[in-house]
C-alpha cells in the first residue's frame, strides 16, 4: 500500500489543480523507448482517476535507457585534466580520484560518489591540492523521453540540472544545462559522456564563453576491477 500512496496524492492533486484538463487535451508522441498514452476520459468529460493511475504505472516502467545506466554501475578510478588558465598554450591541471556507481530506486536512477583532490588556489593566491566530492544523480524520465541529470559537490552550494541524449551509434551521451558560477554570470555548458566499453568511459566539459564555445575538462574513467 505505501507504494501506491505517493502515486494516489499525486493523481488526486492533479484533479484538483487542473480543473480544465479536460477542456484542454494534451497529446504525447509515442516512441519505442515510452509507453503509448490514450488521453484519460470519463463521462461528463471529466478525467478518469483509473485510467490516469494506469498511464502512471506504464511511464513507471523500466526500459533500456535505465539498463543503459545501470550497466556502468561499480568502482572506478579517474584521471581529470582542467584548462583554467586562460594562456591556450598553458599546460592543463591534472588530478586523479576514484568514484563509485551503485543504481537506486529499484533501477530507476543511478547515483554516483567522487572523491579527489585538485589544484585550487588559496586565500595566499597559491596553488594547493584540495579534497574534493561530489555527488550525481542519473535517470531516464519516460514523461520528457530524455536523461535527466543532477550534480553538486563541496565546491559550491547549487544544483546543476542536465537533461540529455544518447547516440547508441557513437555511444555517447550528451547533456545540456546552465550554470551560474558567479551572481549573473550563466554560462551554457554541455557535457559528452562517450563509453568506450564496460570497462572504460570518458567524460568532456564544454563552456560557452560570449557565444565560443570551449573545452575546459576532461574526465578518463577506467574501472577498478574489469566487469
Amino acid at each position: 500500500m505505501k507504494t501506491f500512496m505517493p502515486l494516489i496524492t499525486i493523481l488526486f492533486a492533479t484533479l484538483i489543480a487542473l480543473p480544465s484538463f479536460a477542456q484542454s487535451p494534451a497529446t504525447s508522441p509515442a516512441t519505442a523507448s515510452s509507453p503509448s498514452v490514450a488521453q484519460p476520459a470519463a463521462p461528463g468529460g471529466q478525467p478518469n482517476p483509473q485510467e490516469m493511475m494506469k498511464q502512471m504505472m506504464e511511464f513507471s516502467k523500466l526500459n533500456e535507457n535505465h539498463k543503459l545506466l545501470s550497466s556502468l554501475d561499480g568502482n572506478w578510478n579517474f584521471t581529470i585534466k582542467m584548462w583554467m588558465n586562460p594562456d591556450p598554450n598553458a599546460k592543463p591541471q591534472e588530478s586523479k580520484g576514484t568514484g563509485t556507481r551503485k543504481t537506486v530506486m529499484g533501477g530507476r536512477y543511478v547515483m554516483m560518489d567522487v572523491t579527489g583532490k585538485m589544484q585550487m588556489p588559496g586565500e595566499d593566491g597559491k596553488m594547493k591540492d584540495m579534497q574534493f566530492k561530489g555527488m550525481g544523480l542519473e535517470g531516464y524520465d519516460n514523461i520528457k523521453k530524455k536523461f535527466v541529470a543532477s550534480w553538486v559537490d563541496n565546491m559550491g552550494t547549487g544544483i546543476q540540472f542536465s537533461e540529455g541524449t544518447y547516440d547508441p551509434a557513437a555511444k555517447t551521451l550528451t547533456y545540456t544545462s546552465e550554470i551560474e558560477p558567479m551572481p549573473g554570470m550563466k554560462m551554457p555548458v554541455r557535457e559528452e559522456i562517450k563509453i568506450a566499453d564496460n570497462n572504460h568511459m570518458s567524460l568532456e566539459w564544454y563552456e560557452n564563453h560570449g557565444g565560443q564555445e570551449k573545452k575546459t575538462m576532461e574526465i578518463n574513467y577506467t574501472r577498478a576491477g574489469k566487469k
